[in-house]
């Protein structure tokens, strides 16, 4: 019988000494881990890639500290010149606090929060209050309606300014016509009033307004000014020759057997930098990639910028004039490269360039357009509430004008 088993157990397993080995102590059927290394080597820990808005956009040698704050400035108060802008296109300037929590893109105040607490921030300007109709709604205060109708009267002082610049921008177009749509979003840029659209009927010997077959209106010069066609840099040319000779810098290129010496590279330099080209040239005719060309589109920013109120743009009011000026993909790369005129600041994902001539050593704006005077005075009581401003406490915010 034992022979039997013995023989079906053979047959069973190819391997006599399996069932021997099962009766050894040290064997061990089923793997273990424990005399395993449970430590595995050292690795180090890739570090994140900073996010594109958190991460600066100008390298630390060319940063300047001022520029950086006056971004950060606007991100911060963003809720306050939205939330203007917005309510006061409303009827009786008021709107429904159930209706702003949903607007947080128009008004200015981050998703997912509450805009009561950006209002509470600013108690100075902002009110909340309840209606007869037991709804809460949001409103201007008193101290705020007497700082927006300053705002108007410096708005209506400097309307004449401010067609010039549209004529201007509409010069430099490559088609003499812009989009209003453009021009309005990118208004405060310029100190543009919010009523434009409608303002540039009185002006029919400048502008004419052009409804296409999809409905969009555009803006079209109607006559060509040559005394307005002068750029800046034309303009200083003749009093500051040596600082606009330096404004731009394109390298020419050159073997070290020349053994040129300081001097030389700056004339050979110079040689290729010159002539500049008017941004109120036909751009259109020139070669996309060709170096009259990046001068043109460097001559557009720099005239573009000049234009502005504050001598500075964002990268998205830049970016919507992009077909009117010809302006490439390249932009960033192109403006990096003119550290001397141009400074950058900001993140990736939200930069800004800055006009250095408009500013001076210390980052503070040389010539304060009215409107930057008013701004910066709104930024102020922005930033203070009604005790520090001796106004004290009113507990019934209702104004009766809205019941």
């Amino acid at each position: 019988m034992s022979s039997r088993f013995l023989s079906i157990s053979h047959l069973l397993n190819p391997n006599p000494n399996f069932i021997s080995n099962l009766i050894k102590p040290n064997f061990l059927p089923f793997s273990t881990t424990s005399f395993l290394r449970t430590k595995l080597p050292f690795t180090k820990k890739r570090k994140k890639n900073p996010s594109p808005r958190t991460k600066l956009i100008q390298a630390e040698s060319f940063r300047l500290h001022r520029f950086e704050e006056l971004v950060k400035r606007e991100a911060v108060l963003q809720f306050v010149t939205r939330s203007k802008d917005y309510l006061s296109k409303q009827p009786h300037r008021v709107i429904r606090l159930d209706d702003a929590g949903k607007l947080h893109r128009e008004m200015g105040f981050p998703r997912g929060r509450k805009v009561v607490r950006s209002i509470e921030r600013h108690s100075l300007l902002f009110q909340t209050y309840r209606h007869v109709d037991g709804k809460m709604w949001i409103g201007f205060t008193d101290f705020m309606e007497e700082l927006l109708e300053e705002e108007r009267v410096v708005m209506d002082s400097m309307e004449e300014d401010r067609v010039t610049k549209v004529r201007k921008l509409l010069m430099m177009s490559v088609n003499k016509r812009i989009p209003l749509s453009k021009i309005y979003h990118c208004r405060s840029l310029f100190g543009i009033p919010e009523d434009f659209r409608d303002r540039v009927v009185k002006y029919p010997n400048y502008f004419r307004v052009v409804v296409e077959s999809d409905g969009k209106r555009i803006l079209e010069l109607v006559d060509w000014d040559p005394k307005l066609a002068i750029s800046t840099l034309e303009r200083d040319f003749i009093l500051e020759e040596d600082r606009v000779k330096r404004a731009f810098k394109f390298r020419e290129k050159y073997t070290k057997s020349l053994h040129l010496d300081d001097d030389d590279r700056k004339k050979l330099n110079l040689l290729k930098t010159l002539p500049l080209v008017s941004p109120y040239s036909d751009g259109a005719e020139l070669k996309l990639w060709s170096l009259e060309a990046e001068k043109y589109r460097l001559g557009v920013l720099h005239e573009f910028l000049n234009l502005t109120l504050e001598k500075r743009a964002s990268i998205h009011h830049i970016v919507e004039f992009k077909e009117e000026f010809i302006l490439t993909k390249h932009t960033y790369v192109m403006l990096l490269k003119q550290p001397r005129t141009f400074c950058l600041a900001g993140t990736e994902m939200n930069w800004a360039v800055f006009l250095r001539e408009g500013y001076t050593k210390n980052g503070d704006l040389i010539e304060k357009d009215p409107q930057v005077v008013f701004n910066e005075k709104l930024y102020r009581y922005a930033q203070k509430n009604e005790t520090e401003m001796g106004i004290g406490n009113n507990e019934e915010r209702i104004d009766l004008k809205y019941r």
